[in-house]
């Protein structure tokens, strides 16, 4: 049976490809790709010679049934983008969908993948996070975004262009705080570079310099203190009997709004079931 490979290719350094992906890019009889002067350079560095098709962004719907004729007609081909993995911030989503409508097998190999090299060097929490990608060119649209994901507490990874980096980095301050972060560039590549740190401190790398290459922005969660802190300013001019009253209006008994204000505060609950004996 004929197939649709999704092969990745490396994010920088040529020589991190796999066995496997020179051996499928070799058997295919097509490779579709973003660039063929990039996907060239690739091919060349390792003496495959194999016709090239066009797959872009703006050609996705059009290609896409092209290929999965051509598929359907006898041929194995393999979609590859400029560098990392297809279908990830990058052409390939589409093809996909429209090959499992058709019933076509599709055939994914591992591979490169610029958010997970950025997430596992970041020094954040690797055990839960997500990977939101570009963010709206927009500002107050960025912003809007951003503003539905500040109460996540998982690691967050974004993807920037050089040219709007430090506007993002300055919404994810204004929207989320003054977070740790870590900002990777030409990751795998001679002149790789992680900058860590609280967003402030970050910026301050750019003070004498202007922002090169693409970027992996990795954001942590919001943090238990975070939460706590704001918590706090929710009924710091509360006295504890006045709180447990607020917290009652809500629908609890007595006794679950001890309990309640207890895990608030921080308190031991005995400290507020004293307060609550004249209720």
């Amino acid at each position: 049976m004929t197939k649709l490979y999704m092969v990745p290719t490396p994010i920088g350094n040529l020589k991190d490809i796999s066995f496997r992906v020179l051996e499928v890019l070799g058997e295919v009889d097509r490779i579709a790709c973003e660039d063929t002067r990039v996907t060239a350079k690739l091919l060349n560095r390792y003496e495959i010679r194999k016709p090239l098709i066009s797959y872009r962004e703006h050609n996705e719907m059009e290609a896409s049934a092209f290929i999965l004729d051509k598929v359907e007609g006898g041929e194995n081909i393999a979609l590859v983008t400029d560098a990392g993995m297809p279908g990830i911030s990058d052409p390939g989503e589409i093809i996909v969908k429209k090959a499992i409508e058709r019933g076509i097998e599709v055939n994914v190999l591992p591979g490169p993948s610029a958010l997970i090299n950025a997430l596992v060097s970041s020094g954040l929490d690797t055990r839960r996070f997500t990977f939101i990608g570009f963010l709206d060119k927009a500002k107050k649209k960025k912003r809007d975004e951003l503003a539905l994901l500040k109460e996540r507490e998982e690691t967050l990874i974004f993807y920037e262009a050089p040219h709007r980096i430090l506007d993002t980095l300055e919404a994810v301050r204004e929207v989320f705080g003054d977070r740790r972060i870590s900002l990777s560039r030409e990751l795998t590549k001679l002149y790789e570079e992680h900058l860590r740190g609280t967003v402030s401190e970050v910026l301050k790398c750019f003070e004498d310099k202007q922002p090169k290459g693409e970027f992996v922005l990795v954001v942590a969660g919001k943090s238990q203190e975070e939460i706590q802190m704001e918590r706090e300013e929710g009924f710091i001019h509360l006295s504890i009997k006045e709180h447990i009253l607020e917290v009652m209006e809500e629908g609890l008994t007595k006794k679950e709004a001890v309990k309640k204000v207890a895990e608030l505060r921080g308190i031991p609950k005995k400290e507020v079931y004293k307060e609550s004996l004249d209720l």
